[in-house]
């Protein structure tokens, strides 16, 4: 596992809060604030060693909101993805193009992913990465 944040980690979080993309900033207004489904969320969480774009605790899912760069990250998404995983944490992914012009869906697959009394949170594993066409 890698160390705990320091104050390099810690400020690169903020900055990340500080300057989402636009495509975060549309989903971080349906997710903020108990506003989907009454979950909480928390956006450029430290976890595992890294930093996932948003988080909730309650139910150890992670959302990623990947641009065009993880196109050629595929090993490195997949060793945070196994970090995650670890620690009990599943991991869902969108492409930036999906949130703009499919965002419920993504609503919709979040929805799906979270618990509910009838249908609570399955054991970690990740869910699969998105095809890397529609990242392009």
């Amino acid at each position: 596992m890698k160390r705990p944040p320091g104050k390099e980690m810690l400020a690169r979080s903020r900055r990340l809060r500080r300057e989402m993309t636009p495509q975060e900033e549309i989903l971080w207004r349906h997710l903020r604030g108990r506003r989907f489904e009454g979950f909480k969320f928390r956006r450029q969480m430290w976890l595992a060693g890294y930093v996932a774009d948003f988080a909730c605790t309650e139910a150890r899912l992670v959302m990623e909101a990947d641009g065009s760069q993880h196109i050629n990250a595929a090993d490195y998404d997949e060793e945070r993805g196994a970090a995650f995983t670890r620690l009990g944490w599943r991991t869902l992914r969108f492409w930036n193009n999906e949130i703009v012009e499919d965002l419920e869906g993504v609503l919709i697959a979040i929805g799906a992913a979270l618990p509910s009394p009838s249908r609570p949170a399955s054991p970690g594993g990740p869910l699969p990465l998105p095809s890397r066409e529609r990242g392009r």
